[in-house]
Formats: structure tokens, C-alpha cells, sequence
């Protein structure tokens, strides 16, 4: 692989702290590298650094003669007195971008809904930012640099967004640096991963579940980590292996491996407890929501809701921009007027919502953090510990430094983590939170989600990060036509729902692949499936196979499972070879490592193979 650009002997220094000391990296043409870390470690430094946007105080950036860089920032400079199309496509003629195939994508994928003519000046936050993505996008580059992507954007978006990332570039061209907190991304897209701490990168292979698993073996094998950050760690790869997404769509053998890893970490959450102790704060009557409808000038948007919500419930609303996500949590609180039908709320109800824009931060001004936790004598349970506000703050990655500092001075994340520990100590047994996820790293996040595991009360959510939603809530809702559906397959059913799902590249190679070995004819371009009326007429093995096919099938099942298990084997055997290597010879390490990734990537392709074979013959 071609090199693109990287540094040598980087140093970036601020008057109050050094970010990077001898920092040497490199990004290679193919490469697709997702970039995480805690707030304030330098990711979005590491980006200005590659890009020439932050000049190194020693060493040197390094990039090929003609590389073109685009960068996306967490800060758009776009003209206010421009028109969106003037954004996007600049002076192009309009039969020039529009017989573009790609530019027609991108306006359809994140400017649906909003105005081509329209003034920059006069667009909301959110807008400006979709508007600055399809500009970048809409660009030839050949290394693109996001920070924080994500942000604005609701599922479907999201979505779309990693589907073009997938496909904007062929295999091994163009290259790819994105920071983002949503780990849903960082696994659809990345095949990298790059950990900033403490002044250095540690390189991983594979997604973000890939990275968490890495790097509890690296740590297992050191023996450095400390005894609080491996539980976290585990109790994130008790997620992977036991959420809907994992058991949806992950490996089997990689299922089996993070199993393995976390066989003695109890469930995240003890839902009848929590339902139990819900019940003794709450009663049995929390919101009842009857025939609710709401209408703005003839638009209707809850149209006759039915809906109760219980003590203990965890639930998750999902819908896109504008489909009434806010109407609904208002009406829930009973400060909607309703068009028609009426909300019951229970009378020991006590809610508490973390808006998105954190407006309940704002009276405290210059107040320390040290002098607004004073204020709260209270202490709180938590995991059945009482925890004081110093030791919740604690839990919530604040040092004894950052008490000292003002509200106001407090970054995004710190601000939102507060906001939430104010929250908690408040008491309430009904929590609404609205995007609780923004602003914070994925370390941070874990801590947030390992906080709520223990919060014994009813959890309403409304996210974008669909790896927050499934790994916090136990049942999903869409908002759909003014209506609450429930989603027993979480957001992907929403997707489907919505026709936002895009068939997967690798199940769709592999169908390919095994169907060319059996001489079948593949599946039409859509990807569809048999309608329920053939798979229930098909029996156990579909009718328009010949006996010979389906011997073929079942041979070439019977081959991989073989196969399948002598990769096992040999996975075993470097895994104890690993385990018997000095753990400083990183050189050993990473090789042993390296073929260990390839037996696990046949493996995975062995294994879609045996799926395709066994949904052909009805199995």
C-alpha cells in the first residue's frame, strides 16, 4: 500500500500541556482508521496535525507530493450569505452536478429536507453541519478527516453516511481518519483503530469490537491496566457478546471468544431487582397514554397513541428528525396540549430530563464544580452502595483538578456529566434523557452506561448512537406515521421498517461466491428474500433444487465446518504461543496477532458461506 501522509518525530505542545512527544505514525492508501480516546487526549489535535491545520513544535509532517485532504471540523466555515447549492456544488452548472451519480446521492442522503436556495445564515445548527458534510463529501479527495461526523445526524443518516464511506473508495484506495463517540460507526466503517492516551497511539486491528477485545488480552497480558478500567472493559464485551446487535450479526466464533473472556462477569442489569425496588418508589402507575393525539396547523404528529409505560422500564425512542421525538417526551410529562385523548401520569411521578443543550447548567455560572456539589448533602444508591457526590463525580471521570473548575470552563463532556450526576442526586424515579451521548468519549460513555445499569427506575431514551440505545434500554420504539411501534429488533427492524437497511456487502459477496460453486443462480440485485408464501410452500429444502444441488450444499457445509474447526485449532495454538512470549516483544506479539486476525477472518467467511448454504436449503 502506497503511503499517503503521516509525521516523524512529532511534538505539539500547549502553554499548559504537552499532547504528543515523539510522535511517528503513518497512514497508508486503503487504510480506514477510526480514532479514539479520552476528551481532551489530543484526537481532534491528531487530525489538525495530519491535515497542516496545527503546526508541530519539533519533527515534521510528512505527505506525498499531490495528496488532496478534506476535513471535516467540529465547526463549519461555511458563508452565511451563501445558498445551500452554493455550498455543495459551488458555481457547477446544474447539468454538471446532477448527472453526477455520487453528488445526486449525497444530496438525497443529507439535505433531503432542506431547501436547495435556502440561506446558509438561516439554517439551524444541525442543518449547517449536514450541509458542511455534503460539501466535503461532494469533493475529490483522496484522504478524508472527520471529527465527530455523527453529530446532528439521526439513523437513517447515520446510516447512509456509513454506507458511503464503505463504498466511496475501492478496496485499498483513498484513506480514511474519523473521530467519533458512536462505536456503531467505528464498526461499520473502520477496519482500524488508533487509541490516543497519555501522549502516545496504540494501534489496533479490526472495528471498535475488535479494539475492546484487543485491548483486554493486551492488558491481561501486561498486567498494567488498572483493576476499575479492565471491569469496564469486560462488562463492554458482555454487551458485545449478549446485545441484540451481537447476537444478531457478530461471528459466532466471536461470540464465543468474548463469552469466554467475560464467563465470570455477572448481567449487565438485574431487571427484576430493579423492576422490584422501581416498584416501591413508583407504584404501579407510571404514564398512561390514551388515544393521545397532537396536531401543528393540520399536521398530525401522535395520532391516537395507546402506550404505558411501567415502573422499571427501559425504553428507547427512535424516529427521524421531526418525526415528534420531543412532542412525544412533552406529552409523557404532560406539558403537550393534547389534540385529543388524555395522559394518566402515576402520583409518586417524579421526572427529571437531561436536555440536549444542557440549559439546567446555566444558572450556576461561575460557580466551581466544588461549590455546586457542596450544595447536595444527599447521598445516593447505587449497585446497592451509597455513593456520595464527590465519589459519583469520581465514577464519572472527574479528577480532583477539574473540581476546581468553573461551570462555564467545563468542556461538553464534563458539562454533560454533571448535568447528570445533578440529575441523579435529585432523585427522580423517572429519568428522560436526550441525547445523553453527545459530547462524550467512549470511556466516557461506558462509565455513563455502567452508571445507569444500577439506576433503579423508569429510563425513557432518545438517541442517534444505536449502540447507546440497544446497550442501555431493553425495548426499542419508532415513531412511525404518528404512531408507536415497538421494535423486537431493535433499530436494525426500524431500518427495515423505514427502508433504510442496505443489504451487507459481505453476505451478499458470499452468496455469490457459494452460489457460483453450486451453479445456481444468484439472487437479483436487491437482495430480496423468498416471499413468505415460498419459504412456506418450500419445505425443508426449496423445491427448485435438484437432489444434486442440494447434496452439493450440504458437501460444501460439511467442508467448512472441517475447515472451520482446524482454523480453531490453529487459533488455539497461537493464542498459547502469544501467552508464552515475552510480553515486551512487541514485534512477536504483533505477528502472532497479525495471523491470528487472518485464521479469524477466514473463519468468518467460512462461516457466511455455511449460513447462505443452509438458508438455500430451508435449514
Amino acid at each position: 500500500m502506497a503511503f499517503l501522509l503521516g509525521c516523524e518525530k512529532a511534538r505539539v505542545e500547549y502553554p499548559t500541556k504537552t499532547i504528543f512527544e515523539e510522535l511517528s505514525l503513518g497512514v497508508d492508501e486503503g487504510d480506514r482508521i477510526g480514532i479514539v480516546g479520552r476528551n481532551g487526549d489530543g484526537k481532534s489535535t491528531l487530525l489538525g496535525l495530519l491535515s497542516g491545520a496545527v503546526e508541530p513544535d519539533e519533527g515534521r509532517v510528512i505527505r506525498t507530493r499531490g495528496v488532496r485532504v478534506g476535513v471535516l471540523g467540529q465547526t463549519d466555515d461555511l458563508e452565511d450569505s451563501q445558498t445551500v447549492r452554493q455550498s455543495v456544488v459551488g458555481d457547477k452548472p446544474e447539468y454538471e452536478w446532477a448527472a453526477d451519480q455520487r453528488i445526486r446521492a449525497i444530496i438525497d442522503g443529507l439535505l433531503r429536507d432542506i431547501p436547495w436556495e435556502g440561506v446558509i445564515g438561516e439554517l439551524s445548527g444541525g442543518q449547517r453541519r449536514r450541509v458542511d458534510l455534503a460539501r466535503l463529501l461532494a469533493g475529490d479527495w483522496d484522504v478524508l478527516m472527520l471529527d465527530e461526523p455523527t453529530n446532528h445526524l439521526d439513523v437513517r443518516a447515520i446510516t447512509w453516511l456509513a454506507e458511503h464511506l464503505k463504498e466511496r473508495w475501492k478496496p485499498g484506495v483513498g484513506a480514511l481518519l474519523v473521530v467519533t463517540h458512536d462505536r456503531w460507526f467505528l464498526d461499520e466503517v473502520c477496519t482500524a483503530m488508533w487509541e490516543v492516551h497519555d501522549g502516545e497511539i496504540d494501534p489496533f486491528e479490526g472495528g471498535f469490537s475488535a479494539y475492546i477485545m484487543q485491548r483486554v488480552e493486551r492488558d491481561r497480558l501486561a498486567a498494567q491496566a488498572e483493576q476499575k478500567r479492565q471491569n469496564q472493559l469486560r462488562r463492554e464485551l458482555a454487551w458485545l457478546s449478549r446485545g441484540a446487535r451481537a447476537r444478531a450479526t457478530k461471528p459466532k466464533f466471536h461470540v464465543a471468544a468474548a463469552q469466554a473472556l467475560i464467563a465470570d462477569v455477572p448481567p449487565l442489569r438485574n431487571e427484576i431487582e430493579l423492576k422490584r425496588m422501581a416498584m416501591a418508589r413508583l407504584g404501579k402507575q407510571v404514564v398512561d397514554l390514551n388515544q393521545v393525539s397532537v396536531a401543528f396547523d393540520d399536521r398530525v404528529i401522535l395520532d391516537q397513541v395507546d402506550w404505558i409505560i411501567g415502573p422499571g422500564d427501559r425504553y428507547g425512542i427512535v424516529g427521524a428528525n421531526g418525526a415528534g421525538k420531543t412532542t412525544l417526551l412533552r406529552t409523557i410529562q404532560g406539558l403537550q396540549p393534547l389534540t385529543h385523548g388524555s395522559v394518566k401520569i402515576g402520583k409518586t411521578v417524579r421526572f427529571a430530563v437531561l436536555s440536549q443543550h444542557l440549559d439546567e447548567l446555566r444558572a450556576f455560572g461561575n460557580d466551581r464544580v466544588r461549590q455546586v456539589i457542596g450544595r447536595y448533602n444527599r447521598r445516593m444508591m447505587l449497585d446497592g452502595k451509597e455513593m456520595t457526590p464527590a465519589q459519583l463525580l469520581e465514577r464519572l471521570g472527574f479528577s480532583h483538578a477539574d473540581l476546581n473548575e468553573p461551570v462555564c470552563d467545563l468542556s461538553g463532556g464534563q458539562k454533560r456529566r454533571l448535568a447528570l450526576m445533578l440529575i441523579l442526586l435529585d432523585e427522580p424515579n423517572v429519568l428522560i434523557l436526550d441525547e445523553p451521548g453527545n459530547d462524550l468519549d467512549t470511556d466516557m460513555l461506558a462509565a455513563v452506561e455502567d452508571l445507569l445499569d444500577g439506576w433503579p427506575g423508569t429510563l425513557l431514551l432518545v438517541t442517534h448512537d444505536r449502540y447507546l440505545m440497544e446497550r442501555v434500554t431493553d425495548h426499542q420504539f419508532a415513531i412511525l406515521d404518528g404512531k408507536i411501534r415497538h421494535l423486537p429488533g431493535g433499530v436494525e427492524e426500524y431500518l427495515v421498517l423505514t427502508d433504510g437497511a442496505v443489504l451487507d456487502e459481505g453476505r451478499a459477496a458470499s452468496r455469490d461466491r457459494f452460489n457460483s460453486l453450486v451453479g445456481l443462480e444468484s439472487k437479483g440485485d436487491d437482495g430480496a428474500e423468498p416471499s413468505s408464501e415460498t419459504k412456506d410452500t418450500a419445505g425443508s429444502a426449496p423445491s427448485s433444487l435438484s437432489g444434486g444441488e442440494q447434496r452439493t450444499l450440504r458437501k460444501l457445509m460439511a467442508s467448512n465446518e472441517k475447515k472451520m474447526e482446524t482454523l480453531k485449532g490453529k487459533i488455539e495454538a497461537k493464542r498459547q504461543e502469544m501467552a508464552e512470549a515475552d510480553p515486551s516483544d512487541y514485534l512477536t506479539l504483533t505477528a502472532l496477532q497479525e495471523e491470528i486476525a487472518d485464521f479469524e477472518q477466514s473463519i468468518e467467511t467460512l462461516e457466511l458461506e455455511w449460513l447462505e448454504a443452509a438458508e438455500t436449503l430451508g435449514e
